[in-house]
């Protein structure tokens, strides 16, 4: 493990502050884990944000301080993280909004930026041409660019990053599922419908850039299947009405659930997962299946292939009679079924942990603020 960054006698130890926006739970669930394994390892950690995201993720419940950031306006936020960086060694930033955000409120003050790309904004016309100015903005201010994926890296250096790295974000190991008999899987998966019948599980936000007309056109096939396997969509979104109106005007063997909590309690009982995002860093869904041991299907875009490996079932976004094949294939091949929770398991394994990621992180704030002692910050 990297060494922790140790101040010179008598002084204090490095405060780093972490920004975090509205939005992504994967940043929130990476925060929260990076902010602990911090505080553990002697260093004094702020966390600025909304309170939306202290309620959901128990910033201070991990030894960290909270500085709510205010977010009715831009000026407010860029105050906000002025203020909880007074003092600061270190200011990391997740997420592109943040990273700006941050990026004006250390303007002139010398403070090492990092920001963390977990995701990336999928915009075109006017809109798109703001957002590539924001990423150059963001990638020419901070002294390290964290992609979790290597699209990502190769995008912030494309952006005039001076440096630009990839950084695995590893996830808390997945809360286990309650064990179960028999009886109690059969009550779950009569709750949900699937009485009989496979089950299909998907989980993620209502919008377009999850992919749901695809994954919705699958279903048109999976119709003529005997008995038609049901298909659950966890998640909330903007787009909830008009796909439960195409549910209901094709006849499509298709729930939504609504947002849900208990992930692992619907992949315990689901025969398949389906990820079919139009594209994905480090799809937190994809992770937990595979440590659930449940055979995935997932549009081969963003971090998902170097992520999965040979462990899961790969087809081409925006196809949804690749997407549908594959499906029925693993319904009726259960040796390959087999073969992919195995190799599920096994590439868990390989993945990072969070003692990884967090000394990861650390040997980059090491460097940083060495370099930056060094020419006299």
């Amino acid at each position: 493990m990297s060494n922790t960054p140790v101040p010179p006698h008598g002084q204090p130890s490095l405060h780093a502050v972490q920004v975090l926006g509205e939005g992504s739970s994967g940043s929130g669930v990476h925060v929260r884990s990076l902010s602990a394994g911090l505080v553990a390892r002697g260093l004094r950690v702020t966390v600025c944000g909304p309170w939306s995201a202290e309620q959901g993720y128990g910033f201070t419940e991990a030894g960290a301080r909270f500085a709510p950031l205010d977010g009715r306006t831009d000026a407010g936020s860029i105050a906000s993280i002025r203020t909880a960086s007074v003092g600061a060694g270190l200011v990391h930033a997740h997420g592109l909004w943040p990273g700006l955000l941050a990026a004006l409120a250390l303007r002139g003050r010398g403070v090492p930026l990092v920001v963390t790309w977990h995701t990336k904004r999928e915009a075109e016309g006017p809109r798109g041409r703001v957002v590539r100015l924001m990423e150059r903005r963001v990638a020419r201010a901070a002294s390290v660019v964290l992609g979790v994926s290597s699209d990502l890296v190769d995008r912030a250096r494309d952006r005039g990053a001076r440096d630009a790295r990839l950084a695995s974000v590893a996830v808390p190991a997945p809360r286990p599922a309650p064990e179960t008999g028999d009886g109690a899987h059969q009550k779950a998966r009569a709750e949900l419908g699937a009485v009989e019948r496979a089950l299909l599980l998907a989980v993620g936000r209502l919008d377009a850039a999850t992919g749901h007309g695809p994954l919705l056109d699958a279903a048109r096939r999976w119709r003529a299947l005997d008995p038609p396997p049901l298909l659950a969509i966890a998640g909330e979104g903007p787009d909830r009405a008009v796909l439960q109106r195409r549910i209901d005007a094709e006849g499509l063997p298709v729930r939504l659930l609504g947002r849900r909590d208990d992930v692992p309690e619907l992949l315990a009982v689901a025969d398949v997962c389906v990820l079919s995002s139009r594209w994905e860093a480090r799809s937190l869904l994809a992770q937990e299946a595979l440590h659930a041991g449940v055979p995935l299907v997932a549009t081969a875009v963003g971090g998902v292939p170097e992520l999965v490996g040979d462990a899961a079932e790969l087809v081409p976004y925006d196809d949804p009679d690749a997407l549908a094949d594959a499906v029925i294939r693993l319904l009726d091949d259960p040796g390959r079924c087999a073969e992919l929770t195995a190799a599920g398991r096994a590439r868990t394994v390989e993945w990072p942990t969070e003692d990884d990621t967090v000394a990861h992180v650390l040997s980059v704030y090491d460097e940083l603020v060495q370099t930056f002692m060094s020419a006299g910050g």
